[in-house]
């Protein structure tokens, strides 16, 4: 998606966050990052199980790194489109200029079960997004609707 100087929408706005996170950032591409769900308040993304992504080879479980990981983006997307909505009417460069400052200043992971499944689904909802600085909450489900993990991210966006 190119970024210019016009004004953008909300939808292409959340266009282009599905764009960077599914195609532009190679880890996310790693992890086979698929976005499922993409709304103004809400993000679901799905990664399927693979051997690659397995931390305990003795319960093919996932890795708790990719756990708190695929937390961290879904909360980072969600804040990100939080801050689309904050800046709606500013240009498309200043969006992206603002997006590619944002990072994670904390994340807690709370661990409730291992990871297994053939895929896991991830969701994402802003708490509240401020002038400086978005918190989010997130959980993770496998494919039986098993509640993997749960999270809340910091995020800066100002």
């Amino acid at each position: 998606m190119d970024v210019d100087a016009d004004s953008f929408d909300l939808s292409s706005a959340v266009e282009m966050l599905r764009d960077i996170y599914e195609h532009r950032i190679p880890f996310n591409r790693e992890l086979g990052l698929e976005v499922s769900r993409l709304e103004l308040d809400r993000v679901t993304v799905k990664i399927r199980m693979q051997e690659k992504l397995i931390g305990n080879f003795t319960k093919q479980s996932l890795h708790g790194g990719v756990v708190a990981s695929v937390l961290d983006l879904a909360g980072g997307m969600v804040a990100g489109i939080g801050l689309a909505r904050q800046l709606a009417g500013a240009s498309r460069e200043m969006l992206f200029e603002r997006i590619s400052r944002m990072g994670t200043i904390d994340l807690r992971v709370d661990y409730l079960r291992p990871g297994r499944g053939a895929y896991f689904l991830t969701s994402a909802s802003v708490l509240r997004t401020g002038n400086k600085v978005a918190v989010t909450r997130m959980e993770m489900h496998n494919d039986r609707q098993d509640l993997i993990a749960v999270g809340t991210g910091t995020y800066i966006v100002g």
